[in-house]
């Protein structure tokens, strides 16, 4: 089984909700559930780690920019889930340095 979930991650986490992604533009809960999760951390990831090219984004700017894209580029429940996840950590984060 989990070596099914991961070729599915593989494959299938740059596919977009809206049909507009690849290998197989694939749409909305066509996607696998668990590429769906991976696309939204995988993006975010993407956007506040450096480059070689560029420095990583703010986390509010990352964060902004995944709001952006839910409902075209992912699953817009992925993207509330994971953004509360976020906000939480940051408020954490800022409890503890104060």
């Amino acid at each position: 089984a989990g070596t099914g979930i991961a070729r599915q991650i593989a494959l299938y986490h740059h596919e977009h909700w809206d049909g507009s992604g690849y290998p197989e533009k694939l749409k909305g809960e066509d996607i696998p559930l668990y590429a769906r999760i991976v696309a939204v951390a995988d993006a975010y990831h993407a956007l506040i780690s450096d480059r070689p090219y560029r420095k990583g984004m703010p986390i509010d700017v990352a964060v902004d920019e995944i709001i952006r894209c839910s409902g075209t580029q992912f699953d817009p429940k992925f993207v509330n889930a994971f953004i509360k996840i976020i906000k939480k950590e940051e408020q954490e984060k800022q409890k503890r340095s104060a």
